[in-house]
């Protein structure tokens, strides 16, 4: 089953798919988990799952911050960064719901640069 969910993809519950628009604002960008629970307000104990599900998918990739944390003066965060061909497949992921839900598409977002879409640096 795990292997299968890979290559289909996550499940798109709406959280995934709040979390999935806000991270394909700036599909370059690094984000934690705190703030993606805060911006889009989904607890973190939901927000956590989902970026582990992405993780596992694929579709995102984590590391730590490398900044000591006695420089940061709080503990370093876990950040979350979308691979090219997730950002590629979320967008068609939003897409295919908002088609199913009769959103109009024109309400995905679209790509900074449009080589990250290609899945390319």
């Amino acid at each position: 089953m795990a292997l299968r969910r890979k290559r289909e993809g996550p499940r798109i519950t709406l959280p995934t798919a709040a979390v999935l628009r806000l991270m394909l604002q700036d599909p370059t960008g690094s984000f934690y988990g705190l703030k993606l629970a805060q911006e889009s307000g989904f607890p973190s104990g939901t927000i956590y799952p989902i970026l582990a599900r992405l993780e596992a998918a694929d579709w995102v990739q984590s590391y730590w911050e490398q900044e000591d944390a006695a420089v940061l003066e709080r503990p370093r965060r876990r950040m979350y960064q979308m691979t090219g061909a997730g950002a590629q497949a979320a967008r068609a992921a939003l897409s295919t719901a908002q088609q199913a839900l009769g959103i109009p598409a024109s309400d995905i977002p679209t790509p900074v640069h449009p080589q990250v879409q290609l899945g390319m640096p």
